[in-house]
């Protein structure tokens, strides 16, 4: 009897926590929207953890997805602090493809056409994205801050019940978010109209929940919540004297939303809810540096409402088990890089090959792949600037386990409307304005070619048609037709007359994409033109010239305007019959073999970068004239003088740079660069039947304050030369 009593007690012992979690009250954790004020959030948990409140359901909105999320997905409050408190948010403020990333036709287009704009041509109308972000750098992070790229069934599954909540952008109407990607989820619900791209999720438009529904009690009461613990980090409205700009009016108008739907939500609470508001009113949405001080005014209105928390709390033991619980739970997708692919499927909404993909994707079937491979794969992909999101997902079938690769095109294509614009300034001979166009259409051949229009105005002009036509499905083999007319013009200076040559030239070509950052090209062209010496008696010079060319280009520099890691190097060599026509009616035969050799290289030490530049040309001809020419002169290019004030069939030019990123000393923020930097330069031109002779090499150097911007480039700064030349200069957009 003694025994049977005793083995009794055990069993109740045992199997008490369990038959309290079945009897205790179900409680619900509702986080509401708020941007970088969402680190109160976590204040809110530190408090919950410490009184032992187990959470059996979460459900968020916008930044409160988020924090959500992660909790239900097994992360403790610490573990969600640092994340947060580390994460670079500033990444997802931009979709910008780095350029090191870029193919090197891509990169020749970016740096040409400098003005960062998505807009295209489709059935005869403009066509723009419907954000000015894409989503593809916030879904990147998300997926770095929350370590899981799995697809959930349901996500009842995870350490605790989770909803994440959207606005369906067609019906205004809140869309509760139970399955599939959780990062995906995320993403939808904090995705603001008109500034995020909407997030498609079972055909429907999705953005912030904040607009129908910022504080969902009514789905956390759905759940089975019988308490609800709802945290309200929503702004207060601006009094008339603070609405002064077009920004603050729209930030009422949001306020003003997010507000109403929060209000209409306060129905459902029940006296034995509990309702937390953090005084974070006067904090910003999007400052994400004020998330420290968030975090500590979120952990101080919840020690406000302690005494009703520490009801809902239960024993050491009991929330032992509970966290023990979420951990097991957790480790089934925290442990996903850990099993082989055995199948691969795409979803290929574009008209890019899946070759082309799967060449980028770089995975294979039985592959174990880890969390930093799988990203970088994503990265390659998008890198191709193709698509306006790429995404790659595991999902466990009874078969094993399938890696889901999804591409979407670019919303505003296929055809694209290109702006590139340069300003420069002397303040001496005035300033030279070039601004160039390009209307591209895309998916022109069967294997992905591109027909280029281009038109450039301004100092010098420009009309141009190119067919770019890869040869292969893969697209690393391609031809190149292209017909041009060009006008380039020269200043008088007091050693020449101002030059104008107008120019025919039409050009065939076959090349090699060896590399992501290399290509091999060969073939013909024919050129005739009109060399015209202005207010000059000798009038004009037409000239014919056909020939051969050979060029060889690698390009990995992070940036074209101020590089801090990466090389550029070009060598272009031209086998030319020239025919001159002069004045007098003679017309001289001419072969010339030109050879341009071009290198950048940079490398950085913390905020120091260094670059070095290096540049030779030579004509090697039968005749002492030649059109074939190369200038020196303007910023970095012998900056103590004017823009290709110098000109001359033989050049040689070498400079050693120095900039130092002013930018992260004073405003702590590696995308907000500002350049202090400092040349020596020395170079010089030479006539085709000169010698280049050291001797003759002119020093020069620089100092000068630079940014880029999103008209690429602005430099000031001070040029000089050796024999009393100097310059001060003004340069916005691309300065090459």
């Amino acid at each position: 009897m003694r025994l049977t009593f005793l083995f009794l007690i055990f069993c109740i012992t045992l199997t008490s926590p369990l038959l309290y979690a079945e009897s205790r009250p179900k409680i619900g954790l509702v986080l509401s929207g708020g941007g970088a004020k969402g680190a109160a959030h976590i204040g809110v948990l530190k408090v919950i953890e410490k009184n032992n409140i187990p959470i059996d359901y979460v459900v968020g909105t916008s930044i409160g997805a988020y924090v959500g999320g992660l909790y239900a997905l097994g992360y403790s409050v610490d573990e969600i602090e640092n994340t947060m408190l580390n994460l670079p948010w500033e990444r997802s403020y931009s979709d910008y493809i780095p350029r090191a990333f870029l193919s090197f036709e891509n990169k020749n287009l970016r740096d040409k056409y400098n003005i960062p704009m998505r807009i295209g041509i489709r059935d005869g109308q403009l066509k723009s994205s419907n954000g000015f972000l894409l989503g593809q750098s916030a879904d990147s992070l998300l997926k770095l801050s929350t370590n899981v790229v799995a697809k959930f069934a349901s996500f009842d599954h995870l350490a605790i019940p989770y909803r994440a909540i959207a606005s369906d952008l067609v019906t205004a109407r809140a869309v509760v978010i139970n399955k599939g990607s959780i990062t995906k989820a995320m993403r939808a619900s904090a995705a603001v109209p008109g500034v995020v791209e909407p997030v498609t999720i079972d055909g429907r438009l999705l953005v912030d929940g904040g607009i129908a529904n910022n504080m969902p009690i009514d789905v956390i009461k759905a759940m089975g919540a019988d308490i609800v613990i709802a945290v309200d980090i929503g702004s207060a409205l601006f009094p008339k004297e603070n609405i002064n700009s077009t920004f603050d009016v729209f930030n009422q108008l949001s306020t003003i939303i997010t507000n109403n739907t929060t209000q209409a939500q306060m129905r459902y609470l029940s006296t034995s809810d509990i309702l937390i508001r953090p005084k974070i009113d006067y904090l910003s949405t999007t400052d994400f540096s004020i998330m420290t001080q968030a975090l500590e005014l979120g952990e101080q209105a919840a020690l406000q409402s302690e005494a009703a928390l520490k009801l809902l709390g239960v024993s050491e033991q009991e929330y032992s088990t509970y966290q023990q619980e979420k951990k097991q739970k957790a480790l089934t997708w925290f442990n996903t890089f850990t099993q082989p692919i055995t199948s691969i499927e795409y979803q290929n909404n574009s008209t890019v090959s899946q070759a082309i993909i799967e060449e980028k994707l770089a995975i294979n079937i039985g592959d174990i792949v880890s969390k930093e491979q799988l990203q970088l794969a994503i990265e390659r992909i998008y890198s191709l600037d193709k698509f306006e999101y790429v995404d790659a997902e595991f999902l466990d079938l009874a078969e094993g386990r399938q890696l889901i690769v999804t591409t979407r095109a670019q919303s505003w294509g296929p055809n694209y409307l290109h702006l590139g614009f340069k300003l420069e300034s002397d303040f001496k001979q005035g300033s030279v304005i070039d601004l160039d166009l390009a209307y591209i259409l895309n998916d022109v051949t069967p294997y992905g070619g591109m027909w280029i229009n281009e038109i450039k105005l301004g100092w010098e002009s420009l009309l141009a048609t190119e067919l770019y036509q890869p040869l292969s499905e893969n697209q690393h083999y391609f031809a190149r037709t292209r017909i041009q007319y060009s006008q380039d013009k020269w200043e008088a200076t007091d050693d020449r007359v101002e030059l104008i040559n107008k120019n025919y030239l039409a050009k065939l070509g076959l090349g090699f994409d060896y590399l992501n950052d290399g290509v091999i090209e060969l073939g013909f062209l024919g050129e005739t033109g009109k060399l015209a010496f202005e207010n000059h008696q000798g009038g004009s010079l037409d000239y014919e010239s056909y020939g051969a060319y050979l060029s060889f280009s690698y390009d990995s520099l992070n940036s074209i305007n101020f590089p801090t890691h990466g090389n550029k190097l070009s060598v272009n060599m031209f086998w030319r019959n020239d025919h001159y026509q002069d004045i007098e009616g003679t017309e001289p035969k001419d072969t010339s073999l030109e050879v341009q050799l071009d290198w950048r290289g940079a490398f950085n030490v913390n905020n120091h970068s260094f670059v070095s530049i290096a540049s030779f040309a030579t004509v090697n001809n039968d005749s002492d004239f030649t059109v074939h020419v190369t200038e020196l002169g303007g910023f970095l290019n012998l900056s103590g003088y004017q823009k290709d004030a110098l000109i001359g069939a033989h050049k040689v030019f070498a400079a050693v740079v120095y900039q130092y990123d002013l930018g992260r000393e004073l405003f702590g923020k590696a995308s907000l660069p500002l350049y202090l930097g400092a040349s020596f330069e020395t170079g010089n031109v030479w006539e085709v039947s000169e010698s280049i002779a050291m001797d003759d090499l002119v020093r020069s150097g620089s100092l000068y304050l630079g940014t880029d911007t999103d008209f690429g480039p602005a430099v000031f700064g001070f040029g000089f030369a050796s024999g009393g030349e100097n310059t001060v200069f003004l340069s916005l957009g691309k300065n090459f």
